[in-house]
């Protein structure tokens, strides 16, 4: 992993305000394609909502490279700063 990555981890912990569902969610699935790579599990129940949409932001990172999707969280969490404050 990158320092940026990882610096870009742990800012995110700390921003003035929470991101917003969508932001989360962009997040979530950059940061599992970037560490783990494609999605390796299957879709959760129907009744585990969050599960199923953890799982289809992840889906969604599909074939991106682990440091393709290290460079964009970077540069979300980045833009997230901005928006909501550090």
């Amino acid at each position: 992993m990158t320092d940026s990555f990882e610096k870009a981890v742990e800012e995110v912990k700390v921003l003035k305000q929470r991101p917003n569902n969508g932001e989360i969610g962009l997040l979530y699935g950059l940061y599992k394609q970037a560490t783990v790579g494609d999605v390796n599990i299957d879709r959760p129940g129907m009744f585990d909502f969050a599960g199923r949409a953890k799982w289809d932001a992840w889906h969604a990172k599909k074939g991106l490279s682990k440091e393709e999707a290290m460079d964009t969280y970077v540069i979300l969490v980045e833009n997230l700063k901005e928006k909501w404050g550090f």
